[in-house]
């Protein structure tokens, strides 16, 4: 039975988790602040950690950030729970550290939702990983004329990259009727390109990939590839990801990674003062639709991967170049919008003429969760 922390000062909060969650099954172990919570997670180490923001003595994030630093704690997944008027705060934390994190007042079947999806995918990696190991033990016994050490070293590599979507692509044709494509790209690469030696750009750029990659892996991307300064990932619904749909965990990605850029931003103006850069920055594009994948088998050193492609895909790729030009953070086509209705605040909304479509894109800007 999975073991579950909640730490709130607020008892009301702790007695209205713990009994949703002892409904459903749960073990569940609670604290009044953090320092108190910390303890818990320590002794029992728990399979989730649902946590206030704001409490006395030790707050929500210097939790995640005692946790996070402890080898023995940093795998454990958290939610965050949070009454802040600003969201950047939490959505910091999420950049940091955090799995997922719920606004309250919240209601019981989100918290649910939230629980359900963080378990599962905590499970889901464990047997993954449980699996892999077990092939190659097998492998060894069976080829004696390798070293048990090395087989065990390769299997273990193996175990590690199935952990990132891009590694578990589909190694053939297949296609989805409704998936949600994320672009994420870095604006105004060419200043940076022009300001920066080669060697510090690629420092940026493997912090940048450091941060996305981590956020949508968090968010169960299905697939994720690097094109030229940006990444493109694919979210789709998947056994294990059925308890919050595809759109709506494209959005809380494309909302972390908005965010994410503040730690490379503060990392570029520490260390590259003076240079006359301009404040770092993501654009990230959201569009739904049909995906299919493309298999890549027989291009040299593409065998058994696959590559997404369509008019969805197509149309994220190339949303920011679109007349007129966009400059929010994120921007989402209606027909995601759709799929998060109410989940979602919007701003901004314009018709978004792209080269080579004959009808223009209807896209808002997604402010944060409602």
């Amino acid at each position: 039975m999975p073991l579950i922390v909640v730490i709130d000062d607020d008892a009301g909060i702790r007695l209205l988790v713990s009994q949703v969650l002892k409904k459903d099954g749960l073990q569940v172990m609670v604290a009044e602040d953090g320092a108190k919570g910390l303890a818990l997670v320590r002794e029992h180490k728990p399979d989730l950690v649902v946590s206030d923001v704001q409490m006395p003595l030790m707050d929500g994030f210097e939790v995640l950030d005692q946790m996070r630093n402890d080898p023995a704690l940093a795998a454990t997944a958290v939610i965050l729970l949070t009454s802040l008027q600003d969201r950047s705060y939490v959505r910091l934390g999420m950049t940091t550290g955090a799995d997922d994190y719920l606004t309250k007042p919240f209601a019981p079947q989100e918290l649910r939702e939230a629980v359900s999806a963080q378990l599962s995918k905590r499970g889901t990696a464990a047997a993954a990983r449980a699996e892999v190991l077990d092939k190659a033990v097998r492998l060894a016994l069976d080829e004696q004329r390798h070293k048990i050490g090395a087989l065990y070293e390769t299997r273990m590599v193996k175990a590690l990259s199935e952990q990132w979507p891009d590694s578990s692509a589909p190694a053939r044709n297949e296609g989805f009727a409704s998936a949600t494509v994320l672009y994420a790209e870095m604006r105004d690469y060419g200043l940076w390109t022009q300001a920066l030696s080669s060697q510090e750009l690629g420092e940026i750029v493997r912090l940048l990939y450091s941060s996305v990659g981590d956020t949508v892996y968090l968010f169960g991307a299905y697939s994720m590839e690097f094109v030229g300064d940006g990444m493109l990932c694919v979210f789709v619904n998947t056994a294990d990801t059925d308890s919050v749909n595809h759109g709506l965990r494209a959005v809380r990605a494309a909302l972390g990674l908005a965010n994410a850029t503040r730690r490379i931003d503060a990392y570029t103006q520490k260390n590259f003062a003076g240079r006359g850069l301009p404040t770092f920055s993501l654009g990230v594009a959201l569009h739904s639709g049909p995906v299919a994948f493309a298999s890549l088998h027989g291009l040299i050193n593409r065998t058994g991967q696959s590559t997404p492609v369509g008019d969805t895909v197509a149309a994220a790729l190339t949303l920011f170049q679109g007349e007129p030009r966009l400059n929010w953070p994120v921007a989402a086509s209606v027909q995601t919008v759709r799929l998060v209705a109410g989940a979602v605040r919007t701003g901004r909304r314009t018709l978004v003429q792209i080269s080579g479509r004959s009808q223009p894109l209807d896209m808002l800007e997604i402010v944060a969760r409602a």
